[in-house]
């Protein structure tokens, strides 16, 4: 179903040592990940460490990244950089969609005034041939 998120226990399904596998590293280079604040698997209850699909795509980022020479911190750093660019896209988006709709809403109510008008001005006149009032505006 789409929009509905699923819970970090039912997505995070791999223990450490096929997260490893999966990811070509060292079951020790995933807890050192996680120690620096790399990647933060799901806890069980019972504090075995579960990995799931996101963890081992950032898991790849990690590794191109230390691959090209960056040193753990700067893959923090970029990390960060790429989690706050998608929070600012997301916040745009939500943006964009509310002045649209009130871009509708003002276009509505603009319309809404002008019909007003024009059936005020057909009784103004009506009114002014009658009672002689003097001329509004438009």
């Amino acid at each position: 179903m789409p929009g509905k998120r699923i819970s970090p226990e039912m997505e995070a399904v791999y223990v450490i040592s096929v997260a490893a596998s999966l990811s070509g590293m060292h079951p020790q280079t995933l807890r050192i990940y996680e120690r620096r604040g790399l990647i933060e698997p799901f806890r069980t209850p019972g504090g075995t460490r579960r990995y799931s699909d996101a963890d081992l795509e950032r898991l790849s980022l990690i590794q191109g990244l230390t691959g090209q020479g960056i040193n753990i911190e700067g893959v923090k750093r970029i990390i960060a950089l790429e989690e706050e660019n998608r929070f600012l896209r997301d916040e745009v988006r939500r943006l964009r969609r509310q002045k649209k709709a009130a871009q509708e809403t003002a276009i509505a109510a603009t319309e809404a005034l002008q019909e007003t008008r024009r059936n005020l001005a057909g009784e103004i006149l009506v009114r002014r041939d009658i009672l002689r009032f003097p001329d509004f505006p438009r």
